[in-house]
């Protein structure tokens, strides 16, 4: 039986979500140990990878089960006993054919930062920009939307088919001392997400132009490798 997972997660405590040769605290590892426990074999699949530190409201997984785990609250229940900053919030069956990754069709992030420094109970969870030109961040943020080569934005060693992915929307707002950087795509490269925000926010505090911008999104120049801290990210949400 195929189950898909909605699970939330304090990337702060991990070395990212996928596995790792050198660490076992990871995403993946950490909740397919708690599978094992209840002697569930399966391994598990996500819906995209998130780096070192980065959080998750909305990541999805899917994995199979034994038909004798017919009782998906009570599973849920046990998993989120057995792990420690991970917590599943919905766990439902589906087909068979079901994919997390390969049946997603739109994928949401969320950046959270402050101009003043956050407190030391925010540091893990809200990045850190000093003063900003608003109106040229959504204009920097206008320029990333639509369909791209995003070659020159993205970590190397990236293994993939194709470095085309199409953003549908990019955002920005402020509540409060809170400000908040929306982006959602069919799909993103290794790091895409941060190398984009920094990017733009490069182009907010005047330290490259929105011509420079432009030409590192049509892979004319690369201006900056430098990425966003990971604090402040969070997947979302997963659209199928």
């Amino acid at each position: 039986m195929r189950v898909k997972a909605v699970i939330a997660y304090d990337g702060s405590a991990y070395r990212g979500f996928q596995k790792q040769t050198a660490t076992e605290k990871t995403i993946t590892s950490s909740i397919e140990k708690a599978l094992f426990s209840l002697q569930i074999g399966s391994s598990i699949v996500g819906s995209g990878r998130t780096d070192a530190k980065v959080h998750a409201t909305g990541q999805v997984i899917h994995f199979d089960l034994p038909e004798f785990w017919s009782d998906l609250e009570k599973l849920k229940l046990n998993l989120n006993r057995k792990l420690t900053d991970i917590q599943f919030k919905h766990i439902s069956r589906v087909s068979h054919d079901f994919h997390a990754r390969f049946s997603a069709k739109k994928r949401i992030y969320r950046y959270i930062f402050k101009t003043q420094k956050p407190s030391i109970f925010e540091q893990k969870y809200i990045s850190y920009y000093p003063k900003f030109n608003i109106s040229l961040l959504t204009q920097a943020l206008s320029l990333l939307v639509g369909e791209h080569d995003f070659n020159y934005f993205q970590k190397t060693g990236t293994a993939t088919h194709t470095t085309v992915r199409e953003i549908y929307q990019s955002s920005y707002m402020q509540r409060k001392n809170y400000h908040y950087i929306y982006f959602q795509a069919n799909g993103f490269l290794r790091a895409q997400v941060r190398m984009m925000i920094e990017a733009a926010m490069q182009c907010a505090r005047e330290e490259m132009t929105l011509k420079q911008l432009s030409e590192q999104i049509n892979c004319q120049k690369k201006h900056t490798t430098k990425l966003a801290s990971p604090s402040g990210l969070y997947l979302a949400k997963i659209l199928y």
